[in-house]
């Protein structure tokens, strides 16, 4: 106990013991689906009271990478990749550089995926996504509500057919609603600029390129439909 005590200014006793748990497993190869050992033998083997054990151990049961099970005791299993982000995430408490270094990572990530939509799109999700546009709430500035809005990208996440992107996107939009919000003042008058230089690209326009087969077009319109967060950043840098 003493020799972790020493270690980490900054850090919690629990925080200390959490690292040396999971330095622990990995050494001794507890891998997904094997048996740890209880309590009293974790205690023992790291030289801390099982108190903290006990506060480390619910951590990571948290977080999914733990699960106690009757008569087999606890055992490592596979956490969710943003099990533990999604739980604990509230966007009021995340600074202004946070809420933009998380909107320029929706950004990069939208932008990225276009070879995937074209990849795997097909005529399933055409039709889910022309159904979705009309029914979509437009407002001025091609502004849409956050029903249309969640509606229209979570499918376009969907297609890309990857689960830990369709799980982060389910993290993120709550986030970047909120984002908008506080942003708003800023926002709407480079919206506003686009429109009258008739480069706002819309749900509709993204569509088309889609259906069409034009990853090229779809590319640069991708680029343009979030073009207003892109020049906001921008802004923000300077």
């Amino acid at each position: 106990m003493k020799d972790i005590e020493k270690q980490g200014q900054g850090s919690t006793l629990v925080d200390l013991v959490e690292e040396k748990l999971l330095q622990y497993f990995k050494e001794n190869d507890y891998c997904l689906g094997k048996i740890i050992p209880n309590e009293a033998e974790l205690s023992s083997s790291l030289g801390v009271a099982r108190s903290v054990l006990r506060e480390a151990l619910s951590r990571l049961k948290m977080i999914g990478l733990i699960e106690s099970r009757t008569r087999r005791g606890m055992i490592i299993k596979e956490p969710s990749i943003w099990g533990g982000m999604k739980r604990l995430i509230d966007p009021r408490n995340f600074s202004e550089e946070t809420l933009c270094n998380l909107l320029e990572f929706r950004i990069m990530l939208e932008i990225g995926m276009t070879h995937k939509l074209f990849e795997n799109v097909n005529d399933k999700y055409l039709g889910e996504l022309e159904e979705i546009i009309k029914m979509e709430d437009g407002f001025e500035y091609n502004e849409y509500s956050t029903k249309s809005e969640v509606n229209f990208h979570s499918k376009l996440y969907e297609i890309t057919g990857n689960v830990t992107v369709m799980e982060f996107e389910r993290i993120i939009y709550p986030i970047m609603e909120f984002a908008k919000g506080k942003f708003q003042d800023c926002l709407m008058p480079i919206n506003k600029s686009l429109m009258q230089q008739g480069k706002l690209v819309s749900h509709a326009d993204l569509f088309k390129l889609l259906a069409d087969g034009d990853e090229e077009g779809y590319q640069q319109a991708i680029e343009s439909h979030l073009c207003v967060y892109n020049t906001f950043l921008r802004n923000k840098k300077q």
